[in-house]
């Protein structure tokens, strides 16, 4: 071991460090959910005490003490600003990230295990807002986003379509040449087919993209990458060898911003979901009230929500405030045999 090696070492663990003050400062926003009061004397006592009693190795108690009331004082400024919250699924890095923060970059992306832990965060006031996709142009729907959609009373206060540009990360001292297996997510590795085959590289099946490249850095198996985002490289220390690994240049996801309460002002988007009558003519009826107003529909997709009974969604451009729509909506709710308005937004398309 030389000078070079132990210094990259120490880089290593600042990097973790800082990953780690950064969790414990979502948690401190999180618990900020939870009371009035950002004072708390009892439970500052409570830490400094905890930190002064265990064992520090080679760092002076006097020094841990500093530190931990610098970590609390952070900890209260965080508290006192009003930080509102929005959760996605997976871990840093993910592409609902992207999406999160090109839809506002003043809240804080909060990442959760799976799409169910960001419905039940927003509806119960966890989270100020939960962002999921919805739809990829090479994947198609995302099933478990719909079917939450259906049974979870939330609002859709926006909407994101992110180009997905999928990347070949490796770690900074691997061999590229070596490389033989490379992990993601399912959906992504499918997308990326005729590169990995191309490339003689075996797919390995993972929970998220993000959580790929969070699991390459830390856990650094040999002759492996990992196919995730360019911020996923940034976020976890690993070379981008190759972006734009997918087989298809136009590879669109569409994310819905999700929250409790309607969103402010005129949208230009709708979007809605019902289900109708088992008679022949029933959905036919419904789509030919919004060809009369000459409202243009952007999505339509069937989702089996029961033994023989369909969910429909549909999505259409408009404002709830604009007369042939307020219109269309009334007539579209007295044929239905269940109608929501889950939402009328504005949407962003990046390119």
């Amino acid at each position: 071991m030389n000078l070079k090696e132990i210094r990259k070492k120490i880089d290593s663990i600042d990097g973790q460090i800082l990953k780690l003050l950064n969790s414990r400062m979502e948690q401190v926003l999180i618990a900020k959910k939870f009371k009035t009061e950002v004072e708390d004397v009892k439970r500052e006592k409570e830490i400094l005490d905890r930190i002064r009693n265990r064992h520090s190795g080679l760092i002076q108690a006097g020094f841990v003490e500093k530190i931990f009331d610098n970590i609390i004082h952070e900890s209260k400024r965080l508290q006192r600003d009003h930080y509102d919250l929005i959760a996605f699924q997976g871990e840093h890095g993910a592409y609902s990230e992207e999406a999160s923060i090109l839809w506002n970059s003043r809240l804080v992306p909060f990442p959760c295990n799976t799409f169910a832990d960001v419905f039940e965060g927003v509806q119960s006031g966890l989270y100020d807002y939960g962002i999921v996709p919805v739809e990829n142009t090479l994947g198609g729907s995302v099933d478990q986003v719909n079917q939450l959609l259906i049974h979870v009373d939330l609002h859709v206060v926006g909407a994101v379509e992110l180009p997905v540009r999928h990347c070949l990360l490796a770690l900074p001292d691997a061999d590229h040449r070596e490389i033989r297996s490379v992990y993601s997510h399912p959906q992504a590795l499918s997308q990326c087919r005729q590169f990995l085959a191309r490339n003689k590289l075996e797919p390995m099946p993972y929970s998220d993209t993000a959580g790929a490249a969070k699991m390459l850095a830390e856990a650094r198996p040999k002759r492996s990458a990992a196919i995730a985002s360019r911020l996923s490289a940034q976020l976890y220390n690993l070379e981008l060898i190759k972006e734009g690994v997918e087989d298809m240049e136009r590879n669109m996801t569409r994310f819905l911003v999700l929250a409790r309460e309607k969103a402010v002002g005129k949208g230009d988007k709708c979007s809605v979901v019902f289900s109708t009558a088992h008679k022949a003519g029933t959905l036919f009826n419904v789509l030919q009230v919004f060809a009369e107003k000459a409202i243009n529909l952007t999505r339509i997709e069937s989702i089996p929500n029961a033994p023989g009974d369909y969910a429909f969604f549909l999505d259409f451009e408009g404002s709830d405030q604009d007369w042939p729509v307020m219109e269309a909506l009334k007539e579209v709710e007295k044929m239905t045999t269940r109608f929501r308005l889950m939402g009328c937004y504005t949407e962003r398309r990046v390119r």
